[in-house]
């Protein structure tokens, strides 16, 4: 009885890689090994190297923290200068409260401005009621009622005295 060998051809888009040579003990197409060992050792002595200069930089980081610091670095040795004026507040929210309590006092108390010129000041409630009751402030002419008419608005620079036409 005759044995049929059946040939299965490789396709193949090489055709060098079609046939494993005899002897190999390996596909001539895996991976290089010794490169791969050499990839990884080096990647461990670079790790080693980062990790030690690491240590040192934060040795030194410490080492800069623990020593002393002078608040001026340019005045050591000498005395305590205060800067130029005009100097920060020292507490502003207090000169603030006082600011205010005397813009309180000045608004609702009388007192002379110039006494020479006969200038007073008064209390802000009694001489907004005398402008009011003086007349003293300047009014609009009263304009005549309009009526409204659709698609017409008040325009927006005008305060509601002129109107404006738009789309709906």
């Amino acid at each position: 009885m005759a044995e049929h060998h059946h040939v299965i051809s490789h396709v193949s888009t090489d055709p060098e890689y079609a046939v494993t040579p005899p002897g190999a003990g390996h596909e001539h197409t895996d991976a290089n090994v010794w490169l791969i060992a050499k990839f990884g050792l080096w990647l461990v002595i670079s790790a080693v190297i980062i990790h030690v200069g690491m240590g040192f930089l934060f040795g030194l980081f410490v080492q800069q923290r623990e020593e002393p610091e002078h608040a001026f670095p340019l005045a050591v040795g000498q005395e305590l200068r205060l800067p130029a004026t005009p100097r920060l507040q020292r507490f502003p929210e207090n000169e603030l409260y006082d600011f205010r309590q005397r813009e309180e006092q000045t608004l609702h108390q009388y007192g002379w401005i110039d006494r020479q010129a006969g200038r007073v000041q008064i209390p802000i409630e009694d001489a907004m009621r005398l402008t009011v009751e003086r007349g003293l402030l300047p009014a609009r002419a009263s304009q005549p009622a309009t009526t409204e008419t659709p698609g017409l608005v008040p325009a927006d620079a005008s305060s509601g005295r002129t109107m404006e036409r738009r789309r709906q």
